[in-house]
């Protein structure tokens, strides 16, 4: 005869827990690979496991970053190369203007035309977009950078580039409007301070462009040295940048060299100077530049109208900086070129750190899958040997409902 006691039914239930407890632990060894659940069953392996987890996600986001900046600067890289082949084939147009004079009127108001439709097409490739930002707009991702109005008349020709930027922790626009006309028998860009901008936007000084060509976008991406930012790349690049070919690092050096003149009592230019240079020989200012010789010897009433020694002349002259122009666009792209392939190289050493954190972090915190899986089956038996046991021991007896 068999009396049981709440007392025999306690321990049981305790014992049975127990081993309940042992065979979640070894299934969960299995399903997360983990060989410890806490700190206290082995303090030195689960912190040296902590720190490799996160070496890991911080080597992960870096990789998933590169991936959009690699993206980007593919966008920019490509934008560069448009521009460079759109003042290529602009440049055999112009070579044929000064033959296409003596062909006829229908000729010449053609090339004209195809200027201008290339012109044009640069403006756009300067907004080009890549996700919903703007490639070319250097810190600023939001804002239509760039806007080309063509106006050709006998008494007033010119091409205003307007470029438009919002400052970080500015809310307001700031418009900036290059004029692009001859005066005096030379062609110049000029910062137009009579514009009058958008509602709501401001005008921008030329202070305000060299700060604005003076962004960066330096990002720690596995590339350089987070503690040295000037190691870091540069992912950023301003449409008028590529434009002039002087990138951030020359507008800073010679902004500096300024501040640095000032302070002596020698106020200087440089940087603003270097910058209209470069404008004025850049793929809009010489395409713009054969646009308004042309239609000055096209167009009634004009200075220069059937001038045809004039326009030679101008258009030669155009056909050779167009030539030097080339050579910078070139270099700008062969620059995003680089920054490319750099990343590209970043990208197979994270993905190699990544592999090797992997095995390091199995090595330190991982169980070994085949003794999980036989101490899972061992702590099987064990618990449905304990559920047979206690039916057997709990059944019931006569005696279990007397009082």
């Amino acid at each position: 005869m068999r009396v049981t006691t709440n007392s025999t039914y306690r321990k049981f239930t305790s014992s049975v827990n127990d081993v309940h407890l042992k065979l979640n632990k070894s299934m969960n060894k299995i399903t997360t690979g983990k060989a410890f659940e806490s700190a206290a069953e082995n303090p030195l392996a689960y912190y040296t496991g902590k720190k490799i987890d996160d070496q890991y996600l911080d080597t992960k986001s870096k990789n998933t970053l590169l991936t959009d900046i690699k993206n980007r600067l593919y966008q920019q890289e490509l934008g560069a190369r448009d521009i460079q082949d759109i003042l290529s084939k602009a440049k055999k147009q112009v070579q044929y203007g000064r033959t296409a004079t003596t062909t006829g009127e229908h000729d010449i108001q053609t090339i004209k035309e195809d200027l201008i439709q290339k012109v044009r097409t640069i403006a756009n490739d300067l907004n080009t977009q890549y996700q919903d930002f703007y490639v070319y707009g250097g810190n600023d991702v939001t804002t239509t950078p760039f806007t080309l109005d063509v106006n050709l008349s006998a008494t007033d020709s010119y091409l205003e580039l307007t470029y438009s930027h919002t400052f970080p922790g500015e809310d307001q626009v700031t418009e900036f409007h290059l004029k692009f006309s001859e005066k005096n028998g030379e062609f110049k860009f000029e910062l137009d301070p009579n514009a009058t901008p958008d509602p709501g936007h401001k005008l921008g000084t030329m202070d305000d462009l060299v700060r604005a060509m003076s962004e960066q976008g330096r990002v720690d991406i596995g590339y350089g040295d987070i503690r040295d930012r000037e190691t870091l790349l540069d992912t950023y690049t301003g449409g008028l940048n590529i434009l002039t070919g002087v990138n951030s690092d020359a507008v800073r050096s010679l902004n500096a060299q300024d501040k640095t003149n000032a302070a002596n009592g020698n106020n200087t230019t440089l940087a603003q100077d270097k910058i209209m240079e470069m404008l004025d020989k850049s793929p809009i200012a010489l395409i713009g530049k054969a646009i308004i010789s042309i239609n000055d010897y096209n167009t009634s009433g004009s200075a220069h109208y059937n001038d045809k020694d004039v326009l030679d002349d101008r258009l030669e002259e155009t056909i050779d900086q167009m030539t030097e122009t080339e050579h910078t666009i070139s270099t700008a792209y062969s620059d995003l070129g680089n920054k490319y392939l750099l990343l590209e190289e970043t990208g197979k050493k994270l993905d190699s750190i990544e592999d090797a954190l992997t095995e390091q972090y199995k090595d330190t915190l991982g169980a070994d899958p085949y003794a999980s899986i036989m101490e899972m089956f061992n702590n099987q038996y064990s618990y449905n040997a304990a559920l047979q046991v206690g039916s057997k021991l709990m059944s019931s007896s006569l005696f279990d409902f007397v009082r």
